[in-house]
């Protein structure tokens, strides 16, 4: 596998200044660039940038918690001396994250969970802080809500999806009667699908369980014939069913210019909305059943996804203003903090992020291990819900007919929401990371964050892809 010699940008910025010298397009020079370093073309080099990030990801270790509990007292002669305690090889990583990206272009939520060499033998997995909250956010299970004992376990149907075939299962919900009870899950037949270290990924379909390997399979390569792909056809027809309502809609009206009945910036929505039949109201509600409906006439590395203060009841500093005056600055009149924090490596000014999986917390400690801030993680999957949410973008002409306001509609983007079970382990993974943009000038203090925010080329993560269509069709 080639490795880049240099950042992307780094190349880039010399395949502009060799386009000056030799007066060559821009991407003729970039070609000539990849071609200097070894590489076949420019997209071997992007290919090659792929893979780097791929591997820099962390994968979360391991998780036998169960061997804490009482019920495990029997493991204690067992434990496994050959559990996984380094990363997991190149070459599996970078599937992973093909198959991570693969997912997230479809838009098909998941959540991953990695058996143990001794939770395969006892079969016994832990239901982890990602799975409980995917289950939660698709209301398959809330564990918090589940009573210890085998006589609160809950058994549901469940499918281990090959490439070739589909084997039914049955996963096992519950929490033992032992200390805390923390939750537990099985699938039957597990140890027939997948091997110690796996990366199994979990997709919620009609109140089932469906398990992928994404440790064994490069799903995006599949043919269109392969069970997985038809699989995946038919979870995306049924969860695009409300999107293909509304398309067909659409290109229904747009087969005639529409009556504008009011002025400003909102007359397109509210003209498409009374085309639809959606009543006017002043509801911050989606316009239709879910989606979002947006009308219009007609460079940094890093993006923005949402701003979201912490929790000052649960946080020991109370404001932005005191974690400035603690952990701030002087820079001429201002006394700022402006720093980036990430769970990776701690910043200049000593601050980093951990994340309590058990507890769902996000905190930002500081270079002592103080707690300075603490961020719950449904507010923050919130958040993210709210900021992004899936919306039709309508492009519209105007023209003016007998001397009122028209429009025409032309086509749609639909971009669909992000991944919220995967906002998470992003940030534990240090993917997405958080700006304080705190100063103080004379005696007030001011907060323009703190900001989440992940680079442009992450966001293949976390958010599906835009869907183009012509509603001219």
């Amino acid at each position: 596998m080639n490795t880049l010699p240099k950042s992307v940008g780094r190349l880039k910025q010399e395949a502009s200044a060799l386009s000056k010298t030799k007066a060559i397009s821009h991407t003729s020079a970039l070609e000539e660039i990849a071609k200097q370093y070894g590489f076949a073309n420019w997209k071997a080099i992007l290919k090659a940038d792929e893979n780097a990030r791929a591997l820099k990801q962390p994968v979360p270790a391991i998780s036998n918690n169960f061997i804490n509990d009482d019920e495990a007292a029997l493991l204690a002669d067992d434990l496994a001396v050959n559990e996984r305690d380094a990363d997991l090889d190149p070459e599996t990583k970078i599937k992973l994250a093909k198959n991570k990206a693969y997912f997230a272009s479809l838009g098909i939520d998941y959540s991953i969970f990695e058996p143990t060499v001794t939770g395969l033998k006892k079969s016994i997995l832990d239901a982890t802080r990602p799975v409980r909250s995917h289950f939660e956010i698709e209301a398959f299970h809330n564990f918090d809500k589940q009573g210890q004992g085998d006589d609160h376990k809950i058994i549901k149907e469940a499918f281990f999806v090959f490439p070739d075939s589909t084997t039914p299962s049955r996963v096992s919900l519950y929490r033992p009667k032992t200390k805390k009870g923390d939750p537990r899950m099985w699938f039957r037949g597990l140890g027939d699908f997948a091997n110690p270290a796996d990366q199994i990924a979990i997709v919620i379909f009609k109140d089932a369980l469906y398990l992928f390997n994404f440790s064994q399979c490069d799903i995006e390569s599949l043919s269109s014939t392969s069970n997985i792909s038809i699989f995946l056809s038919q979870y995306l027809v049924s969860k695009n069913s409300i999107a293909d309502e509304l398309l067909l809609k659409l290109k229904e009206i747009a087969k005639a210019p529409i009556k504008c009945t009011v002025v400003g910036d909102t007359a397109i929505g509210m003209a498409i909305e009374l085309a639809l039949g959606i009543p006017a109201n002043s509801s911050k509600k989606p316009d239709y059943k879910g989606i979002e409906l947006k009308g219009g006439r007609g460079k940094k590395t890093r993006s923005n996804l949402f701003a979201q203060v912490a929790d000052w009841n649960i946080s020991p500093l109370k404001s932005s203003a005191e974690i400035l005056e603690k952990y701030g600055y002087a820079r001429g009149e201002e006394f700022k903090l402006y720093c980036t924090l990430s769970t990776q490596k701690t910043n200049s000014q000593g601050l980093s992020f951990q994340y309590d999986e058990a507890a769902d917390l996000l905190i930002e400690k500081d270079r002592d291990n103080n707690t300075v801030a603490v961020w719950p993680g449904n507010i923050l999957r919130s958040r993210l819900l709210e900021k992004h949410n899936e919306t039709f973008w309508i492009q519209a002409t105007s023209r003016k007919i007998d001397g009122v306001e028209h429009f025409d509609l032309h086509s749609v983007t639909h971009t669909r929401r992000p991944l919220v079970s995967q906002l998470l382990p992003l940030i534990q993974a240090g993917v997405i990371t958080m700006d304080h943009l705190i100063k103080r000038k004379g005696n007030s203090a001011a907060e323009k964050g703190p900001l989440f925010k992940i680079n442009k080329r992450d966001l293949l993560f976390l958010f599906p892809e835009p869907k183009h269509y012509s509603l001219k069709d």
